[in-house]
């Protein structure tokens, strides 16, 4: 091939393979839903992932500081769960909502908004009323490790978006939650 054609190429294969690492991060996330609700905290921060964007091996500077930070988030964790008929932050909820407050310091000009949600047992009024109770405990729990409550705003989904359909304790647990998400 003609170095003529090499050289128009390379940028394309560049992005390319940026791109490709990026989706390939975002499909080895194990902290979406298969983790089991209420346990595990985000994984400890060592050097070789410290100076990487969540871990995924791109340099900080080759994403976009919403994408970093949306890529932070999935690894630290964007939900919380809650017990049944409550809106109480559980002891193993703490670490996750310690690590969100703390990449939100570390990208101050972003915005959240933070979903209630409940199962599907109940009235829709009982458990609208019930998601923002939900949403309004992380919102006031990331307050008081230094997040500005102007950053957040909270709604209620109540029973309205399940994470899981089936009509079992299992599933119902995982639908109870709070999740953090960024604005864009």
């Amino acid at each position: 091939m003609p170095q003529s054609c090499l050289s128009r190429r390379r940028p394309a294969l560049a992005g390319g393979a940026v791109l490709a690492l990026i989706l390939l991060a975002g499909c080895q996330s194990g902290t979406e839903s298969g983790t089991e609700p209420g346990t595990g905290a985000p994984p400890p921060a060592d050097s070789a992932t410290s100076a990487n964007t969540a871990g995924t091996g791109i340099a900080a500077g080759a994403l976009a500081p919403s994408e970093a930070a949306q890529a932070d988030l999935i690894r630290v964790g964007d939900r919380v769960y809650f017990a049944t008929d409550g809106h109480e932050i559980a002891p193993d909820s703490e670490a996750i909502l310690q690590a969100q407050a703390a990449l939100l310091r570390t990208y101050p000009a972003l915005t959240v908004t933070i979903e209630g949600h409940a199962d599907e047992r109940g009235t829709r009024e009982y458990n609208l009323a019930l998601a923002e109770r939900r949403a309004a405990a992380v919102r006031n729990y990331l307050a008081a490790l230094g997040v500005d409550e102007a950053r957040m705003e909270t709604i209620s989904y109540g029973k309205e978006r399940p994470e899981c359909a089936a009509a079992a304790e299992g599933c119902w647990s995982r639908n109870r939650r709070g999740v953090t998400v960024l604005n864009r």
